[in-house]
């Protein structure tokens, strides 16, 4: 039983991201966030992360120093009651920085990564555009139905892209991709991504492109025909949003699915003498990811946590309440 007094009760603390230098990355992570990273390219920050792959460690803290995975090991009751599996971290939060085109690629469902790639979880993502290029581009599905033999002669080729959706992109924008979805990102989106804790990534065509050995990229062709979808999507349509407005800030729902939820949450309260509060209960943690603005988050014992653009925040299941202070706009997650 997770003991709910006051004092007991966890406190939230910043997180420090794993990294990844893809070629198709660019420099805005740094730039954009202050990262201060020394990987050029910069494609991926892992910002909330215990994947075996890439895992942030606490940045703030009594467990400053520390790995996220080692911490939730030691205290599974920092992810409360709901996960599936207790001391493990269900999902993956990014911010994806696409300079170029990322390759085609789809991901496995629970079910079969589960029987073909050792036990691991599949891989459903949410994507939230922070900026994008005024003809961005992604890749979102097929246009029509597609024949299965004539969708791997395509990709022996290296003409699949005649048969793939192209949506335009622009800031603010959700997508939802489930598992199955044939999908790219395109060059000049800057994105945060929410997805289940994975790392299975079935490529289907990279534009023949070369790493900086001069090698090109392995493609998993039959493991993508074994799970991409092969009916044509309808172009995906941005949902209507309503935001929801209490003294000092706002939020709105962005994604609800059975792995994760996200909304967005504004706050300003430069001209509002009433912070605003919150807490965690003990069924699950949440993750503030600070899109825009800064801040401060303050703790009943007068403890401040200051935060920025491109911070991520954790806070533990059954926190102690807690009050924001500034201008800032986040992704919030809860599972």
């Amino acid at each position: 039983m997770i003991n709910t007094n006051t004092s007991l009760r966890t406190k939230p603390f910043l997180l420090k991201p794993a990294a990844k230098d893809y070629l198709w990355g660019g420099n805005r992570l740094n730039d954009d966030f202050s990262k201060n990273i020394d990987l050029s390219p910069l494609a991926e920050t892992w910002e909330c992360s215990t994947h075996p792959d890439g895992t942030s460690a606490v940045a703030s803290g009594s467990f400053a120093g520390r790995l996220l995975s080692d911490v939730l090991k030691e205290r599974p009751e920092f992810l409360g009651t709901h996960p599936d599996t207790p001391g493990e971290l269900p999902i993956l939060i990014k911010f994806i920085d696409a300079k170029q085109d990322l390759s085609v690629q789809v991901h496995p469902d629970d079910a079969y990564a589960f029987e073909k790639e050792n036990g691991q979880r599949g891989k459903t993502e949410m994507w939230y555009v922070l900026d994008a290029a005024k003809d961005a581009q992604l890749i979102y599905g097929f246009a029509h139905d597609m024949e299965r033999g004539a969708l791997r002669e395509s990709l022996y080729r290296g003409d699949v892209e005649r048969y793939l959706q192209r949506v335009p992109v622009h800031r603010d924008d959700v997508f939802f991709i489930e598992p199955g979805t044939v999908h790219a990102i395109g060059a000049g989106t800057l994105i945060a991504e929410i997805q289940e804790s994975s790392n299975l990534t079935y490529r289907m065509y990279d534009y023949n492109r070369t790493d900086k050995s001069g090698k090109k990229r392995t493609l998993h062709i039959d493991k993508a025909m074994d799970v991409v979808n092969m009916k044509g999507s309808p172009e995906p349509k941005q949902q209507l949003r309503v935001l929801r407005y209490v003294p000092g800030s706002a939020s709105e729902f962005l994604c609800r699915c059975k792995y994760f939820q996200v909304e967005r949450m504004l706050i300003n309260t430069e001209r509002c003498r009433s912070l605003v509060s919150f807490r965690t209960d003990s069924t699950s943690f949440q993750v503030l990811l600070c899109i825009s603005g800064c801040g401060v988050l303050l703790e009943e014992s007068g403890e401040a946590l200051h935060f920025f653009r491109g911070d991520c925040i954790f806070v533990p299941a059954n926190s102690e309440t807690l009050r924001l202070h500034g201008r800032a706009q986040f992704l919030r997650v809860t599972c």
